[in-house]
């Protein structure tokens, strides 16, 4: 049974009541209905008529929009549904999570690289404060992924590093700060990614650990998360193996699930041994990761019935409903387990107070709350402190226009991501502006149309210009694979060709692990995101009004030993 007075919930009497006695008034169903966390990306009828068209959902999850977009689909939202709802967003890097006009504070590594939890309490501040204002009542966050495979194209820059201990710190402040302010946080992405160098959007991903390793690790993430309050995790398509097989030793390798259809990983290892109580969701059920584990028509209702709450998205929601309802005709999910899930639905709906029925006045908090110059400040605080100096060469610091008059500079750049996670557009050239604004003459590298033998002479470059300057601006994002440097061509036309005799700074904006394709460049800046806060933190240091402060929060280097040179 579910305990409702207990961590996390907390319910007093009324709250209690109310859970128990709209699970007894409720039809079969509606309960079904309640399983179902779908998304919406618009506020128009056709959409809205389609989510409601056969269930009452439990919740949605609003992708980015105008923040009007967003006051006027929460209002329309709370007319049409018979139960509070539950409203989610990806509220990783501050309100542009969920708003268009959202403050981006900081990426979770920008975050990390501080070294600072204040700055993960700021993160959560701005996430449940701007989130609300949109009428968000549950934060798909914080990420307490643990970064330790560089080549993994989805964690990066998403979390708080490769430290356990910094993941778990600032991931239990953000924890707790969030849900101080009434918005539900949800611990992801369990059983833990960024081990793995594959992408779980695209293939069902693996995390080697050991069982010993993961408890030292992963683990204690989850342990102080949990301890911490966190009143909801989101079950990955990541498989655990070694923690799959001790608490099932008859589970054969073919047999073993991701989280999200997995028994062993949701009952027996989140469940049991960790003692959450709390709700339980997928993570988005139209990932290839999911999707390669069984049959849908098996999926959808096996995943709530090995221990999910909550199922995340729809490939078609006619069908996945349809699909939901034959699983309980059938006895897949008994009544028991169906009973349980929706319980747990309610119970966080009313830790949360929504049984209550209370809308804000969103029209008042969007005004007051969204892009608060006191968020813009933590921002720009944010940035200035984060930016690492990962390696120097001595002497190239700081740059004046008296000593380096002319600069090429090389852009590494393209478009890609959506929402909150879509590349910042003309960042390098923002940063070309500004050095041309601080003095500087500065050329745009073109890669000639020449082979062998007959590309400009080498000395013409070297005796034009005084500084060679890298911007790289590849984040990484889903369904992409890999995230490095294509150099371009002919013959690696924009290598680092002339690094032994004119001095070159490379900085990477958007991915720490740039070193992997240009291992001997002497001075390398990681700043972690491409906001207008980390550009201007950005040239107050290149030029020496500011110092260097930020501290490596992964591995830099990639574990090669060339990297340091």
């Amino acid at each position: 049974m579910v305990d409702l007075k207990g961590r996390p919930f907390y319910l007093d009497e009324e709250a209690e009541g109310w859970v128990r006695d709209t699970l007894a008034g409720m039809t079969t169903e509606e309960k079904v209905g309640q399983l179902f966390c779908l998304v919406l990306r618009s506020d128009t009828k056709e959409e809205l008529d389609s989510n409601f068209r056969k269930i009452q959902p439990g919740g949605f999850m609003y992708r980015v929009q105008p923040v009007e977009t967003l006051v006027k689909l929460t209002e329309e939202l709370a007319k049409r549904s018979k139960y509070p709802l539950l409203i989610a967003a990806n509220l990783e890097k501050g309100g542009s999570g969920i708003a268009e006009e959202g403050t981006f504070f900081a990426s979770p590594l920008e975050v990390a690289a501080t070294d600072d939890v204040v700055m993960a309490n700021h993160l959560a501040e701005i996430c449940a404060t701007e989130g609300r204002a949109c009428g968000a009542n549950w934060a798909f966050a914080p990420i307490v992924d643990i970064d330790g495979n560089f080549r993994n194209p989805i964690t990066n820059t998403r979390t708080f590093g490769s430290d356990a201990g910094r993941v778990a710190a600032m991931g239990k402040e953000y924890v707790t700060v969030v849900q101080r302010h009434g918005m539900a946080a949800s611990i992801k992405h369990f059983p833990g990614d960024g081990q793995d160098e594959r992408d779980q959007h695209l293939v069902t991903s693996v995390n080697p650990m050991s069982c010993e390793e993961w408890d030292a690790s992963y683990g204690m993430i989850y342990r102080e998360c949990i301890e911490a309050g966190a009143l909801s995790c989101m079950v990955g398509h990541i498989m655990l193996p070694s923690y799959a097989k001790r608490i099932n030793p008859a589970l054969k390798d073919e047999e073993i699930l991701p989280g999200s259809l997995s028994q062993e990983l949701m009952q027996g290892l989140l469940r049991e041994r960790l003692g959450f109580n709390g709700l339980i969701v997928t993570d988005a059920t139209t990932m290839a990761g999911y999707t390669l584990a069984m049959s849908r028509k098996d999926a959808v209702p096996h995943s709530i019935a090995a221990g999910a709450d909550m199922f995340l998205f729809t490939r078609n929601v006619d069908e996945d409903i349809e699909f939901m309802f034959e699983g309980v005709k059938n006895g897949v999910i008994t009544a028991e387990r169906l009973d349980e899930a929706v319980t747990r639905i309610l119970a966080l709906k009313a830790a949360l107070g929504l049984h209550r029925r209370e809308l804000p006045d969103l029209a008042e908090s969007k005004r007051t709350v969204i892009q608060n110059p006191v968020h813009t400040g933590w921002a720009r605080e944010c940035a200035d402190r984060a930016i690492t100096l990962v390696k120097e060469q001595k002497g190239v610091l700081p740059l004046t226009a008296d000593r380096y008059r002319r600069i090429l500079l090389y852009k590494i750049e393209k478009e890609g991501g959506f929402g909150q996670y879509k590349v910042k557009q003309g960042a390098c050239e923002e940063i070309r502006s500004r050095l041309e604004q601080e003095g500087f003459v500065v050329d745009l590298f073109c890669p000639e149309q020449g082979n062998e033998g007959e590309t400009a002479k080498y000395m013409d470059i070297v005796r034009t210009y005084d500084l060679i300057v890298y911007v790289a601006n590849l984040a990484t994002f889903s369904n992409q694979t890999c995230v490095r440097i294509e150099w371009a061509k002919p013959m690696g036309a924009d290598c680092a060709h002339y690094l032994n005799d004119v001095p070159t700074i490379f900085i990477s904006l958007e991915n720490p692990y740039h070193l992997l394709d240009i291992p001997r460049v002497k001075t390398f800046i990681n700043t972690y995101s491409s906001n207008d806060y980390i550009i201007d933190a950005l040239i107050e240091k290149l030029t020496g009004r500011s110092e260097f402060t930020g501290i490596s929060p992964v591995d830099a280097f990639c574990g090669k030993w060339d990297t340091h040179l």
